[in-house]
């Protein structure tokens, strides 16, 4: 039995090691021991302690034993029975943590309305909080007040909280303007020259910043004299440095042109919210972005960030897994529609009603109610591309949509080097997946889905995909440990009881 839970252990640990993209000697530096030492782990071989469980979760960002409360968060499911009535589309994580990131532009008051009030949030607050920004939540509500310091204090920087958010690189932005040198702590397993890393560190020098990493650090250089002489042409059309070259445009008092920007959701709302500070970007939802910074920002501003369309569409595949009739209200249509056309290929129907605007007063929005139906697998692959192609967070969903369709689907998830791997946990509640290769799995269907016990996938979409696929086995299905969910979703098990789900939140004793 021990040596069991011992391989259980192991394989988490293992695979929530290569989700961050760590090898294992560099899991071992972290933890101050032998890579031999964490393959004896990894393979089940090594007996843990209560304090090395904690400190293995802390290097991997994964909440497998929390020390100072009772236990790690799971769920108990009771599936196999339909889902009814309305739900709203709750604002978008991704553009949340922009944002924050932003409010470091202006030295004034910025209330941020109904955010998101999930945990990738607060590491983020925890952040700010320890460098000298105020922020507080105002009574019943999810609207956030942040209030900067004159100065912040970045040598208190809270470096735990700010290696368990990626997010903490969009900090570079803000801080090159008043700072000339800073140093920012960063994840484990990020390393400069890799995908995710190089491109903003090669856009950024176009405004004078320079990063090198030493010891687990970002040490920045910045040299304000410096300005873009040509456009900046992103080598990369990703989300996040498309954000952070905004936020070093933002202060610079003269023309930027971004070529290559990403035109995403998140990428929208931060420069509906760099308007608000007196920013004036041109091109708003294209690949070219013409930033005409400011030097300097002191307004008191307010800006509600739009709907999350990875919310909205996990609620649709909610809907289809479990064969039900739901309205899906604030659904911002401009960014589902690739899908939703995908979806149509594959035979489903739905009504939408007429468009209206998010509080933002740009985002289009539509309430959407599923028609059950008969699915059929797609005659191409599905993969994601750039906005406006079909989301990259939303192509899990599709693993689940598949399942339930006759015939057989391929996935081809090219953007990440593991998460498809995790798609292969739903064989564990009656799906057949067959893996081809980091990238591509084949999915069969339609499915009869049964109960079970799995360890949540320390991957957010594909947690997520496993809670809803377990929604429809009929049954009893426990989903453990679940901190990734609520990273990037605010009280789903709650909302989705609202529905006529039944979903139990609990701790081992």
């Amino acid at each position: 039995m021990t040596e069991n839970y011992l391989v259980r252990i192991g394989s988490l640990i293992r695979d929530a090691r290569r989700h961050k993209q760590m090898t294992q000697a560099d899991l071992a530096r972290s933890l101050a021991t032998s890579q031999s030492a964490v393959a004896r782990i990894e393979q089940g071989q090594q007996n843990l302690s209560l304090e090395m469980l904690a400190r293995i979760g802390e290097s991997l960002d994964s909440e497998f034993v929390s020390l100072g409360h009772s236990g790690a968060q799971h769920l108990r499911i009771v599936g196999g029975t339909k889902l009814h009535g309305s739900i709203d589309v709750k604002t978008s994580k991704n553009a949340a943590v922009a944002l924050l990131c932003a409010s470091l532009l202006n030295r004034g008051k910025t209330t941020l309305r109904s955010l998101a009030r999930i945990e990738e949030v607060n590491r983020i607050l925890e952040v700010l909080g320890s460098i000298g920004v105020r922020t507080r939540w105002l009574p019943d509500s999810n609207d956030l007040e942040i209030i900067p310091p004159d100065k912040l204090d970045l040598d208190g920087i809270d470096v735990e909280a700010a290696r368990r958010t990626r997010t903490v690189i969009m900090f570079l932005g803000p801080l090159m303007h008043d700072y000339p040198h800073f140093q920012l702590p960063y994840a484990g397993g990020c390393d400069l020259g890799t995908r995710t890393v190089e491109p903003h560190m090669a856009a950024l020098r176009s405004f004078g910043l320079d990063v090198t990493a030493t010891h687990g650090f970002y040490d920045a250089q910045a040299d304000r004299s410096v300005r873009p002489t040509r456009p900046i042409v992103l080598t990369e059309r990703g989300d996040t440095v498309t954000e952070n070259v905004l936020l070093a445009a933002a202060r610079n008092d003269g023309v930027s042109v971004i070529r290559n920007a990403s035109p995403n959701y998140m990428v929208q709302d931060l420069c509906f919210f760099l308007e608000k500070l007196g920013v004036r970007i041109e091109g708003i939802g294209t690949t070219t972005l013409t930033v005409h910074g400011v030097a300097e920002i002191d307004v008191d501003v307010e800006f509600a960030p739009s709907e999350d369309p990875i919310e909205a569409m996990s609620l649709l595949a909610a809907a289809v897994v479990t064969d039900s009739t739901i309205t899906i209200r604030r659904v911002p249509i401009e960014f589902m529609e690739i899908e939703l056309a995908t979806l149509e290929g594959m035979g489903m129907t739905y009504e939408i009603s007429e468009e209206y605007r998010s509080a933002n007063g740009h985002t289009r929005l539509v309430d959407l109610t599923t028609v059950p139906g008969p699915l059929r697998a797609p005659i191409d692959k599905i993969h994601p591309l750039p906005f406006p192609g079909l989301n990259i967070d939303n192509l899990p969903f599709f693993a689940l949509i598949a399942a339930q369709a006759e015939g057989t689907t391929m996935l081809h998830d090219w953007v990440y080097e593991n998460r498809a791997i995790y798609l292969t946990e739903l064989t564990k509640l009656g799906g057949r997946v067959k893996l081809l290769d980091p990238h591509r799995v084949l999915i069969e269907g339609p499915t009869r889905w049964r109960a079970a016990e799995v360890m949540c996938p320390p991957a957010l979409r594909p947690g997520v995909v496993v809670l809803l696929a377990m929604l429809a086995a009929p049954g009893t299905s426990v989903l453990r440990n679940v901190y990734v969910i609520n990273r990037g979703y605010e009280d789903l098990a709650d909302r989705l009881n609202a529905l006529g789900a039944t979903i139990e939140v609990f701790r081992d004793i």
